[in-house]
C-alpha cells in the first residue's frame, strides 16, 4: 500500500511559495480558495506533483485575473468562459483555476453542461474519489484535508473508485473508463468491483469518445511501468475490442491434432513488459505492442510441422497504418518507425537459426538503419520461454548476432549508409529522363553492394552502374560524357 503522509502533504502546502501567495490573495479578497485533484493525490503518495488546479467558491476565472495581477501581470493567462475556466503559465508551471461547479451531460455528447456549485457539488463531479479531496488556502477550510468521498482510505487501501453512482459517472464521460484502467496501471491499483462492473456495462459509450483522448490514455498505459496490467484490464473490461481489436484478435489458443501455439495476446503483453525497463520511447514501446498483430491472419496448421504464422511480420507491418489513422497517432516518422521494427522483428530471429552470411548481415544493417539497436532490445523482449536454458540460449546467440552485424559495418562502411550511385547520378550519365529504367539500374547497384559482389565505393559501383545499363538496356553515356 502507498505510503501516505497527511501531515506532509498539509505542510508542503502551507510552505509551498505559491499556494502561500495565493492564499494569501483568496484570503484578501474574501474568497475561498482549495488546491485539489491530482496533485493532492500525488502530494499525499509523495510522488512528484506537476500542474496545480485551484479550486475557488465563485469565479475561477476572475480569481486567476486577481492572482495574474499581483504575481505576474505579464504572464499568459488562457481564458475558457464555457466551462468557467482559466489557465495561468507560470515560471513554476501551469495553474488552473476553476470556480466550484455542477455538471450535467447530453446521451450524444461526453462535453458537459456547467452551472455554478458548491464545494460538495465540485468535490462529486470528479472522477474518483483519490482525485476528489482538497486542502484548503483560504476561507472556512484553510490547512485543512476536505475528503468527503473516503479519497484519503481508498488511496491506503489502493483502489480507484467513483464518487457517485459508477453507472452515472461512465455513461456521462464514457472517457472516465480508460482514466480508471489507467490510474489502476500507473499506481499498481486496483478497480472496486461495482466499478469495474460499471465499465463493463458501459463499454459501448467509448464510441463517442475522440480518437485523440483514447490515444491519450493508451500512451499513458503503454509509458506506465508496468503495461500489461492495463491492456488486460482493457481487455477484460470489453473495451479492447472497440479499441484495438487487432489485439484481442491475437487472444485465445487453437489446438489440431495434439499440437497448441502459444496465445499470442499473452505473449504480446509479456513483450510490452518486458521491454518497458529499457526504454522510454513510446514508439519503440508501440512496436512491441504490435510486432505479432499480424499473426492471425497468416496462423496456419500445417501436417508434420504444426501451427505457423509464416509472413505475419509482413502482414503486421501493413496493418499499422490503419490502426495510426483510427487513433490518430502521427503518421510520418512514428508510423513508418513502427512499421519497420514490426517488419524486421523476425529476421534476427531467422538469422541465428541459419547460416550467417555477409550479404545477410548488410541487408540487415542497411533495412534497420538508425533502428538497428531498438531491433535488437524488440528482439531480446521478444523472448518469452520460461525455460531458463532456453532463454539463455537464445540470448547469447542475439548478441553474437549483433557483434558480427557490428564488424560488418565498419568493415564495409554502412553506418547510416547510403547508395553510392543516386537516381540523379543515373539520368545525368545516360542523358535520360525519370523512367522505371533509372529505379531499376540504382537497385541493381544496391544489391550487388549488399550481395557483395562489388565493394561500397563510388568507383565500383560506377562502373557496375556502366555494365547493367549496357546490357540490360543497351545504354552508353553521350559521347560528349565518356
Amino acid at each position: 500500500m502507498p505510503d501516505l503522509s497527511l501531515s506532509r502533504a498539509l505542510e508542503a502546502v502551507r510552505t509551498h511559495p505559491l499556494l502561500r501567495r495565493i492564499g494569501e490573495i483568496g484570503r484578501r479578497e474574501g474568497v475561498a480558495s482549495y488546491v485539489i485533484g491530482g496533485y493532492v493525490r500525488d502530494l499525499l503518495m509523495g510522488r512528484p506533483t506537476k500542474d496545480i488546479d485551484i479550486m475557488v467558491i465563485g469565479s475561477g476565472v476572475d480569481f486567476a485575473r486577481k492572482v495574474r495581477k499581483a504575481l505576474a501581470p505579464k504572464a499568459p493567462l488562457s481564458v475558457y468562459r464555457r466551462f468557467g475556466t482559466a489557465q495561468l503559465t507560470l515560471p513554476e508551471g501551469e495553474v488552473e483555476f476553476v470556480g466550484a461547479r455542477k455538471e450535467s451531460y447530453r446521451r450524444d455528447s461526453r462535453k458537459p453542461m456547467v452551472e455554478d456549485g458548491s464545494l460538495e457539488d465540485d468535490l462529486s463531479r470528479r472522477d474518483f474519489t483519490i482525485n476528489a479531496m482538497a486542502i484548503g488556502l483560504s476561507g472556512p477550510h484553510e490547512g485543512r484535508l476536505i475528503d468527503r468521498f473516503g479519497g484519503l482510505e481508498d488511496l491506503q487501501l489502493g483502489l480507484i473508485r467513483t464518487p457517485k453512482d459508477p453507472d452515472k459517472t461512465f455513461d456521462d464521460d464514457p472517457l472516465r473508463m480508460l482514466r480508471a484502467i489507467r490510474f489502476a496501471t500507473q499506481l499498481g491499483f486496483d478497480i472496486e468491483h461495482h466499478t469495474f462492473e460499471a465499465i463493463r456495462k458501459n463499454k459501448d459509450r467509448i464510441r463517442i469518445v475522440s480518437p485523440e483522448r483514447i490515444r491519450d490514455e493508451l500512451n499513458k498505459i503503454i509509458m506506465s511501468e508496468r503495461p500489461s496490467t492495463g491492456f488486460k484490464l482493457l481487455e477484460e473490461a470489453g473495451l479492447l475490442e472497440y479499441i484495438l481489436p487487432e489485439l484481442t484478435a491475437l487472444k485465445g489458443v487453437k489446438e489440431q491434432d495434439g499440437q497448441r501455439h502459444k496465445d499470442n495476446f499473452y505473449h504480446t503483453l509479456q513483450v510490452l513488459d518486458n521491454i518497458a525497463p529499457h526504454t522510454d520511447n513510446l514508439w519503440l514501446r508501440w512496436a512491441a505492442l504490435l510486432h505479432d498483430i499480424g499473426k492471425p491472419r497468416t496462423r496456419r496448421f500445417v501436417s508434420g510441422e504444426g501451427w505457423t504464422f509464416h509472413g505475419h511480420e509482413v502482414v503486421g507491418a501493413r496493418m499499422v497504418p490503419k490502426i495510426f489513422r483510427r487513433l490518430a497517432l502521427p503518421l510520418g516518422e512514428p508510423m513508418r518507425y513502427v512499421q519497420q521494427l514490426v517488419r524486421l522483428h523476425q529476421r534476427p530471429v531467422q538469422l541465428v537459426t541459419e547460416p550467417i552470411t555477409d550479404s545477410a548481415l548488410r541487408r540487415l544493417a542497411v533495412e534497420a538503419g538508425e533502428a538497428l539497436d531498438d531491433l535488437f532490445t524488440l528482439c531480446q523482449a521478444d523472448i518469452t520461454t520460461r525455460d531458463r536454458q532456453r532463454k539463455a540460449r537464445y540470448q547469447k546467440r542475439l548478441r553474437t548476432l549483433r557483434e558480427k552485424v557490428d564488424e560488418v559495418i565498419e568493415r564495409d562502411r554502412l553506418r547510416n549508409w547510403q547508395p553510392p550511385i543516386t537516381g540523379h547520378i543515373i539520368m545525368e550519365t545516360f542523358d535520360i529522363p525519370p523512367s522505371r529504367m533509372v529505379g531499376e539500374i540504382k537497385t541493381a547497384v544496391r544489391e550487388a553492394i549488399l550481395d557483395g559482389v562489388i565493394p561500397n565505393d563510388f568507383d565500383a559501383a560506377y562502373q557496375y552502374m556502366l555494365k547493367v545499363a549496357r546490357e540490360k538496356f543497351g545504354l552508353e553515356p553521350p559521347l560528349h560524357k565518356k
